[in-house]
């Protein structure tokens, strides 16, 4: 019962992520995700309160996604560690291949909605703290010269953010593994002793 309950949930948050992409946020309805995923409302509403809690959930796993590749990206030194991060740009534009929509739909929707905008804030204030504490160890271990922590994580969010737009912009116009690893190195540069 529990395995078909979590493949349901899997279904609508599939046929979710397509009408919120095709449709917006806006046009696409809680019947048109329902008839994709060939459920009903109330499988539909077993799982989700609302189309804006889809909405909401499908960003959150793929936050969880992001999550669990910078704790798995972890190396003896802040430098290495950043480097590694940096090699999950082609995974992250793998996940997101086809998504660009669903990406542009979900900051659409957060300049008009308070509810998104804080579930978009909440993450984001997340990773400019993981990044300054990243940046605080680097100076700690004498890998970077003293900065200031809460700038150089802004540049960090800024650098992946432009990035993986400009990627799924253009997927396939650059090799964007060798330039994430090279534009990471330029960055360093100004961090590194």
């Amino acid at each position: 019962m529990q395995q078909r309950s979590e493949e349901t949930r899997a279904r609508l948050l599939e046929a979710a992520r397509k009408q919120f992409s095709s449709s917006g946020y806006d046009s696409a309805s809680v019947e048109d995700i329902c008839v994709e995923a060939g459920v009903s409302k109330g499988a539909f509403y077993h799982h989700f309160p609302s189309k804006q809690a889809a909405f909401l959930a499908i960003f959150e796993d793929w936050l969880a996604g992001v999550d669990k590749g910078l704790e798995a990206a972890r190396k003896p030194t802040v430098p290495d560690t950043l480097t590694n991060m940096s090699r999950m740009l082609p995974l992250i534009f793998t996940q997101a291949d086809g998504q660009l929509p669903m990406f542009l739909e979900f900051w659409l929707q957060a300049s008009r909605d308070e509810t998104v905008w804080k579930a978009t804030v909440a993450p984001y204030q997340r990773y400019l703290d993981f990044f300054a504490a990243l940046v605080k160890q680097g100076i700690a271990e004498g890998s970077f010269h003293r900065v200031d922590p809460q700038s150089a994580a802004q540049v960090i969010v800024s650098f992946a953010v432009g990035l993986l737009l400009q990627g799924l912009i253009a997927p396939s116009d650059t090799d964007w593994q060798k330039t994430a690893e090279q534009s990471m190195k330029i960055l360093m540069k100004g961090l590194e002793k």
